[in-house]
């Protein structure tokens, strides 16, 4: 399926990745080298800080005296950056290698995280959000390619083992964010420069550099290939069910208006049912009925999930939100590995151009919800993040021809999975 493997995260541990080769393919999910552990603890992390100012968003408007308009800035600044910086990605990595880059990512993170707790304004917390984004840019596309790289079993247990962490950290985000935060709002931001820290040295310990690639990524490349048919169409697609995605994540807790104890809870226990749909439920689905259906269906029903998120009464908002998590679940595992399987470039490079689009909408629904809302009322976000979830689900039908391919592959490795029993109940 590749016929490309030139990226060094591709070349370590290249057995099994398209196939279930050897002593690879019966490895369990939890038997993985240190390094795998180390540098998916590291991503519990990194996902961490996207949904760490959830709970804690009325109370930093308060604390700065900023509109949720400001606030909602913080998401913006933060996936505007990540979205450019995907493009410098590759280039870095293929220069100096995979290691060093998740240190250097890492290192932003903790020295900006750290610094947006000591800000006297929105606009000074905005900005400290950017130089966090590109920290966390270019860590999290690296990490991804390192995790399928050294992963045992394949790169379908590699996605999923990275599915768990992203899981895992969208569900603690919010909950250490409440914990800290009900203190005052700056503490979620010392916390997280703590956990970036002690993942630095995890990282610096158990990962050692892996050989670099023998041709050096150039900044378009992950724009080339995005001239590839199924890898634009994912990208697409992914880009508008990304809007629903952080409508519901970044906009939410002002409709909810909750202290940030109630809201950390909410968002943990959706954080925890996007963890285990990823992981558990998601495989499961595409063996049954194929990826496309999955991913089709599930976008609808994320689709109908937020309308009534939008119109129904608190309680049912608190809800749809939790059974949000769900269909979120299983929509980041099946575009993950569509990202990284439909086209022939290196999976770094395919990451990296698929991400570039894709969180062009995370940085756009946190800052056009809340205008939205000015501009008509508060329902109405709801049915924008609605349309664009089924936009996502229309694009998938539409250009179904072209990811048609992959996705048979991934059905035959699916059924292979589970014949041999690589993911362990």
């Amino acid at each position: 399926m590749h016929s490309n493997t030139e990226g060094a995260e591709e070349t370590a541990g290249a057995e099994g990745i398209d196939g279930l080769e050897g002593t690879a393919g019966t490895a369990s999910l939890l038997r993985q080298p240190k390094a795998v552990w180390a540098t998916a603890g590291a991503s519990v992390v990194a996902f961490m800080g996207i949904g760490l100012v959830d709970p804690i968003l009325p109370s930093i408007a308060k604390g700065l005296d900023a509109t949720a308009g400001q606030v909602s800035l913080l998401f913006t600044s933060y996936f505007l950056i990540t979205a450019v910086a995907m493009l410098v990605t590759g280039f870095v990595s293929s220069r100096i290698g995979g290691r060093k880059t998740l240190l250097l990512g890492l290192a932003f993170v903790v020295v900006f995280a750290g610094l947006a707790g000591t800000s006297d304004s929105v606009a000074e917390l905005v900005g400290f959000r950017a130089g966090w984004g590109l920290g966390n840019a270019l860590f999290v596309s690296t990490a991804l390619a390192v995790i399928v790289g050294a992963a045992a079993g394949g790169s379908a247990a590699a996605i999923l083992l990275y599915e768990s962490a992203l899981g895992l950290g969208m569900a603690c985000g919010p909950l250490l964010g409440a914990l800290l935060g009900n203190a005052s709002w700056r503490y979620p931001f010392f916390g997280t420069a703590f956990l970036m820290a002690i993942g630095f040295l995890c990282i610096t310990v158990f990962l050692k550099e892996q050989p670099k690639p023998a041709r050096k990524t150039s900044l378009l490349d992950p724009v080339k290939a995005l001239g590839h048919g199924g890898l634009a169409s994912a990208a697409i697609s992914s880009f508008f069910y990304n809007y629903t995605f952080f409508t519901v994540l970044a906009f939410t807790p002002f409709v909810l208006d909750m202290t940030p104890y109630k809201s950390g809870a909410v968002f943990f226990v959706w954080g925890v049912l996007l963890a285990v749909s990823s992981v558990l439920v998601a495989p499961r689905l595409q063996r049954r009925f194929g990826s496309l259906t999955v991913l089709g269906g599930s976008l609808v029903l994320l689709a109908v999930d937020v309308l009534v998120l939008g119109y129904g009464s608190h309680t049912v908002a608190v809800v749809c939100t939790v059974l949000s998590g769900a269909f979120i679940g299983v929509n980041n595992t099946v575009y993950t590995e569509l990202a990284l399987g439909v086209s022939d470039a290196p999976r770094p490079v395919a990451s990296a151009g698929y991400n570039f689009v894709r969180w062009f909408a995370a940085a756009a629904a946190p800052y056009f919800a809340p205008k939205i809302e000015e501009w008509s009322d508060i329902h109405m976000p709801f049915v924008v993040a609605a349309v664009t979830a089924a936009l996502g689900a229309v694009v998938v039908v539409v250009r179904r021809k072209s990811l048609t391919h992959e996705v048979e592959v991934l059905e035959v490795r699916h059924a292979s999975e589970d014949s041999v029993g690589v993911f362990a109940n």
